[in-house]
């Protein structure tokens, strides 16, 4: 029986280094499967990973259908047994549940990779319906790490090295742009849930000299 999985967890927990091996896997295997993302940083049509990783993908756009797309393919003649669907946090609901019922009613594995919620807690509108949907919900077991060493929950995002809680919720950026780049840049970084409540950033705790750097002790 075909499934409906999801597999979550903050940035720089491995999503998309997962997303491409386990299309490599099937396609490995002989599966015929087809990659989809939505908004990478890396560009239009794009998964990337930060471990140096790319591959070709279908972007998934607000308005884009995956049933009638799914159901014409195989219309034509195309062979599909998986989807591999990373980014999924930027789906509409919508389209997860189009995604089910490609699982339900045409027996096509879906593997979705994506952040939980958003840099203000808030659940993103695709993983939400992941969790009411999927078959299983996994938790990646690469744990990232808040500046302070402790296992980072949240994420938060940056202008200028300043913490925010407002705006549009789909901004995108990375873990590794500085500052200095640009005179205003959004950028993204994990915290534990203590850190990002007090909106205490890494850039923030150096300026108040408490180094997220172990001490120089011996």
């Amino acid at each position: 029986m075909a499934e409906l999985t999801f597999w979550t967890g903050t940035m720089d927990a491995g999503k998309s280094t997962l997303a491409l091996q386990t299309n490599h896997n099937h396609a490995a295997r002989g599966r015929v499967g087809r990659l989809y993302t939505s908004q990478d940083r890396a560009g239009i049509a794009t998964v990337s990973s930060r471990l140096g990783l790319t591959a070709e993908a279908h972007e998934v756009t607000p308005d884009f259908d995956f049933w009638r797309t799914t159901v014409d393919a195989l219309t034509q003649g195309a062979r599909i047994d998986y989807f591999v669907c990373d980014e999924a946090q930027f789906y509409t609901r919508e389209q997860i549940d189009q995604l089910a019922k490609i699982v339900d009613e045409l027996q096509i594995d879906v593997f979705c990779f994506g952040i939980l919620t958003d840099f203000r807690t808030r659940l993103f509108e695709g993983s939400a319906r992941l969790v009411e949907l999927a078959d299983r919900t996994e938790v990646l077991q690469v744990e990232a790490l808040c500046w302070c060493g402790k296992r980072a929950t949240h994420n938060a995002r940056t202008e200028d090295g300043a913490m925010v809680t407002e705006g549009e919720v789909i901004v995108v950026g990375d873990v590794d742009v500085t500052p200095a780049d640009e005179p205003t840049v959004v950028s993204y970084e994990v915290l534990c849930r203590q850190h990002h409540r007090r909106g205490l950033t890494a850039a923030r705790a150096r300026a108040v000299s408490l180094a997220p750097d172990p001490l120089p002790f011996g």
